[in-house]
């Protein structure tokens, strides 16, 4: 559980992506192939990640910043916190992928939110979209709505109380705490996919990945990551990091998920309380390695153990 990288060292110099899935799966193959993915599969798409290290762009809130930033570069990601309007065009085009977070919203950011969304856009690059409290108040909710609207994110990663307010079903959210389990939230997951074309991920006691129907089922992690502020937000960055690799949005939210579990996993043994747990789990990022991935998920990283 606790192996020094091997073969997913941090490389000296490029190797060739190496894609998990082909872009062309048939829709009818793509959740068969999408749970049939392994800790192989996992430390391939880990090893593409640190041989290429794309920059993920965040539009992001204060309270994560720091965190969020360094669990990218603990996985293999090279993270750029941005948020000014009159550089977000040149910052998108030096960006693989954006993920933006309205946890500390305020009405001054949504234009940016918009306008940097609409660049993603136009040039055809993959957005994650964390509606941190949506739920809790309007602004909150009409923001993500809006956004959602725009067409251009490919995956929403909440919690199942965000997505069913997102989706105007009744709710239990406790402002930006879920109360509702993820399971509850499949059917306002598979509405918002339907309405807006966005895979949902769904963190939980059991991740949940959802499109027109539930792709993956991911069981892992550990309860005390739920007691620490940004882990939410960080499973967003790690969707964000991943689909910059080029992988579909179904399989980098699974990829994303099944590394942090595992992440959590490794850092909870050595970790005294919620205190403890976030540096070791900087650490676990870092020291995932194939050997590690592949011992937690022999088959199917939707299988749990």
């Amino acid at each position: 559980m606790h192996e020094k990288p091997s073969c997913l060292q941090y490389p000296a110099k490029e190797s060739l992506p190496i894609d998990i899935l082909s872009h062309s799966t048939p829709k009818q193959d793509k959740h068969m192939a999408v749970n049939q993915l392994t800790g192989a599969n996992a430390a391939s798409a880990l090893a593409q990640l640190r041989a290429t290290r794309p920059v993920v762009l965040n539009l992001t809130n204060y309270v994560v910043m720091n965190p969020t930033a360094n669990a990218l570069l603990a996985l293999g990601a090279s993270p750029i916190m941005a948020h000014a309007e009159g550089e977000m065009a040149e910052m998108a085009q030096i960006s693989s992928s954006l993920v933006i977070n309205i946890g500390t919203l305020d009405e001054l950011w949504v234009p940016r939110y918009r306008f940097a969304l609409s660049e993603m856009r136009l040039q055809h690059k993959p957005v994650v979209l964390d509606p941190v409290g949506a739920g809790a108040s309007k602004l909150r909710t009409q923001t993500c709505l809006s956004l959602l609207e725009s067409e251009g994110v490919s995956i929403l990663r909440a919690n199942a109380s965000e997505v069913l307010a997102l989706a105007g079903a009744a709710h239990a959210g406790k402002g930006v705490d879920a109360t509702d389990g993820a399971e509850a939230a499949v059917e306002a997951a598979v509405l918002l996919y339907q309405r807006y074309g966005a895979t949902v991920c769904i963190s939980g006691a059991i991740d949940l990945v959802v499109e027109d129907d539930v792709v993956a089922r991911l069981q892992g992690g550990h309860p005390w990551m739920p007691m620490v502020t940004g882990t939410g937000c960080t499973a967003s960055a790690l969707c964000g990091a991943m689909l910059a690799t080029g992988q579909q949005p179904a399989e980098a939210a699974t990829l994303a998920m099944a590394y942090l579990a595992l992440a959590g996993e490794q850092a909870a043994a050595k970790a005294h309380g919620p205190g403890t747990l976030w540096p070791n789990m900087l650490d676990a990022l870092f020291n995932l390695a194939a050997g590690s991935l592949q011992a937690r998920y022999p088959n199917s990283l939707a299988d749990g153990r």
